[in-house]
């Protein structure tokens, strides 16, 4: 027998190989999706087993409603929650949530005339369908779908789904609400039987939470109707136990301190790294660029080696916040917790579709801390939940009066900025809410969701080092009683203080446990993963490109030089390397009477802009999205109509084409100094800082230097057009750079 070579070896390894992929569907190297695996938090549910058929999960476990949704950040999530609970407790339905990644969906041919399906979908991005609901989304809308039972298009094969539909959008962006859209649009044409009219959200205009209350209420009726429901005097039904432990030791290595999963319990860093298993990075670089009265802002290194990590010039990284000390001490007092904040708890779920946000056995302290979102402002719909449990009747009189009266909800809460605590404290007095149960709050209450940040750095040229630049959040709401502090924002502040020597870091009067669960983060070490992003640029070092990005706004009357801008010394090294083809102006629009925005600079140069975008150019827009982008958006439209002579309409067209070319990309946010406090869905990196100057460092620090040789560049600065209070801070950039 001919002896085998190295190449033969090599082969038959790699088909070997191949083949058990294929039988075991990668069994022997899977990583479980479950991150709490192993611990108690999985109760009831890990008995029931797993099964990608949502018709058989719903028999199995008594079912006839599902509430399915697509969710990025947890909003989704938790209206979808809202829903399941009230479908039970007003209407003794029989209600259970499902991830739409987490079942299949050829059998909904199948489903059941008796049942009902609801769908909360939350648009992402450009109107992408969130990480969760793509599958679902490219099955539905596929032209040749096709079902168990063999029915295409034509023979409306969902003739006996009975469904309602509610999205989570944005209507800054240019496809407003298309995941809820859309899918209504799919379902009708394969025969499904809408309830009621379709709800949307819009986050951009401030008014998700109203228009969801505004929708739900006619969808009940609709349904009631529909399907012959009673409804009754709606109680709270847990769907959660939480058992004390005071047999056991809080230090025991079984006890959950915070730690998001079993590996991190036993002190193992074991990816992959991603929304469910963030990894503990070193921070070896902090400093402020700029300090100014309540302001800061910060430029972070973290340090990925080892990790497997891997990003790309204009990803984002996620960065795992932990409650400030001072807000889970008012949380805890205000409940009547305090004496027991170290006290082991277990909970279950009473049901075998209910989902435990967060391992367990852990401690009411950890819980609070590390895994509810307690500083974001507090629903209507939670206060009416609440209103049950008040220390006296004129309390829940009170509290009754604001969850059903919209317009003295927002003068009592909404308009004051409280969170939860705050809101108990400020109506008991200072008396203790200790009737209420825990389940409410872990049932009714956001988990803490990561936040995501613009990756300022160049991959290219430091591949295991992050940068992130983040302005410190105070947002001053005039009525309100106190400053609405940014949680992550903060978080990062109290850890740069930590490094610079502090020995207690206490930013703006928070102070955070910022050596972690255990003291695992000891090292001034921080938990993240990335988020990959398609705002990219061009792979053709060829095409012109223009960048427009507003940032956080400039201190008045200050000197107009380059060492009053972050980065300074970048901005001379760019400046040195481009040497007579780089040119910089300012424009202060709040320094003078005429009022100049980054738009106004676009027009300025109009035949300039035009011509680079006859030549391809790619066009970029960070920052602001509930005005600037869209201001921007209609300059350029107007650019294009007036250099070539056609209708605005036909401009309009253009633009749109680019946008789905890709050629126009966004990376914009909105919410405000909100965006640190409340995770949304639909929207982008959650810290609206100078984006402006982050992406043009890709311009500076690109390694092969194909975008920062022979260049034309013009960098104009302007302040942010908000018709905001002046802000100090770094300068806005206008930036139009194109190939000679």
């Amino acid at each position: 027998m001919a002896q085998l070579d190295t190449l033969d070896i090599v082969v038959l390894a790699a088909l070997l190989l191949g083949t058990v992929a294929y039988f075991t569907k990668g069994t022997y190297w899977a990583v479980a999706k479950d991150p709490y695996a192993g611990s108690l938090a999985n109760g009831a549910a890990a008995k029931a087993g797993k099964t990608r058929d949502i018709i058989e999960k719903m028999d199995e476990s008594g079912k006839n409603c599902v509430i399915f949704y697509g969710s990025q950040t947890g909003t989704a999530e938790d209206y979808a929650s809202r829903l399941a609970k009230e479908g039970s407790s007003r209407f003794g339905l029989k209600t259970m949530t499902a991830d739409l990644e987490e079942y299949d969906f050829e059998n909904l041919d199948s489903f059941p005339e008796d049942k009902v399906a609801m769908f909360v979908l939350a648009t992402y991005g450009e109107g992408e369908p969130t990480d969760n609901a793509v599958e679902f989304y490219e099955f539905i809308s596929s032209e040749d779908v096709s079902f168990n039972q063999g029915g295409g298009i034509s023979e409306k094969p969902l003739a006996n789904l009975k469904y309602v539909a509610f999205g989570l959008g944005n209507n800054t962006y240019e496809h407003y609400n298309s995941m809820v859209r859309n899918v209504t649009k799919f379902l009708d044409r394969l025969g499904a039987n809408r309830i009621g009219a379709a709800g949307e959200g819009d986050d951009g205009a401030g008014t998700m939470e109203e228009d969801f209350l505004a929708w739900k209420e006619p969808m009940w009726k609709d349904l009631a109707d529909s399907m012959g429901l009673q409804e009754r005097e709606a109680v709270y039904e847990p769907v959660l136990e939480v058992s004390e432990k005071p047999e056991m030791d809080a230090e025991s290595d079984d006890v959950y301190l915070g730690e998001p999963n079993k590996n991190h319990l036993e002190g193992k860093q074991k990816g992959p790294f991603n929304a469910h298993n963030p990894y503990i990075a070193p921070i070896v670089e902090s400093k402020e660029l700029f300090t100014v009265k309540d302001r800061n802002c910060l430029h972070m290194e973290i340090d990925i080696s080892g990790s497997n990590l891997s990003y790309t010039t204009g990803d984002h990284i996620a960065v795992w916040p932990t409650n400030a000390g001072k807000e889970v001490d008012r949380f805890m007092d205000i409940l009547g917790l305090d004496e027991k904040r170290h006290m082991v708890i277990s909970v279950k779920g009473l049901d075998a579709t209910a989902k435990i946000p967060f391992p367990s056995p852990t401690t009411y302290d950890a819980v609070v801390r590390y895994h509810m979102e307690i500083c974001a402002p507090i629903s209507r719909q939670f206060v009416s939940a609440l209103a049950p449990f008040s220390p006296n009747d004129s309390i829940k009189a009170e509290m009754t009066k604001m969850g059903s009266d919209k317009d003295y909800f927002h003068e009592q809460v909404a308009a004051r900025n409280y969170n939860l605590a705050q809101l108990l404290e400020f109506l008991s007095q200072g008396q203790k809410w200790n009737k209420v149960p825990f389940t409410i709050f872990i049932e009714g209450l956001h988990k803490i969701q990561p936040r995501y940040y613009s990756i300022s750095s160049s991959s290219l040229v430091q591949k295991n080092k992050i940068s992130i630049t983040a302005v410190v959040e105070s947002v001053e709401t005039p009525g309100a009683s106190h400053v609405l502090k940014g949680v992550t924002t903060n978080y990062l502040l109290a850890l740069k203080q930590k490094q610079h020597g502090d020995p207690s870091p206490d930013p703006h009067g928070l102070n955070y446990a910022i050596t972690g669960p255990r003291n695992k983060y000891d090292g001034i070490h921080v938990p993240v993963h990335v988020r990959h992003s398609n705002f990219k640029l061009p792979s053709d070092p060829s095409k012109p490109i223009i960048m427009v990005g507003p940032g956080t706004g400039v201190a008045p009357f200050r000197g107009k030089k380059a060492e009053d801008f972050i980065y300074a010394d970048e901005w001379e090294a760019y400046k040195n390397d481009m040497g007579d083809s780089f040119e910089m102006l300012t424009a202060f629009s709040r320094d003078g009477a005429q009022k100049v925005y980054v738009q106004h600079l676009l027009k300025q140069r109009a035949a300039e802009i035009d011509r680079l975008l006859q030549q391809k150019a790619y066009f970029y827009v960070c920052g602001d999205a509930a005005n600037m982008a869209r201001e921007v958006n209609t300059a350029l439209s107007q650019i294009i109509s007036e250099q070539r002579g056609i209708p605005e309409s036909k401009a309009e067209d253009i633009v749109k084409a680019m946008r789905n070319s890709n050629a126009y990309q966004e990376d914009v946010v909105t919410g405000g100094g909100y965006a640190d406090a409340i995770p949304r869905d639909a929207d982008s990196p959650d810290n609206p800082v100078a984006l402006s100057h982050l992406r043009l460092r890709w311009l500076r620090q690109r390694g092969d230097a194909r975008f920062a040789r022979g260049l034309s560049a013009q960098i104009q600065v302007d302040q942010e057009p908000n018709g905001k209070q002046p802000v100090q801070g770094p300068p806005d950039v206008f930036c139009c750079c194109g190939a000679l």
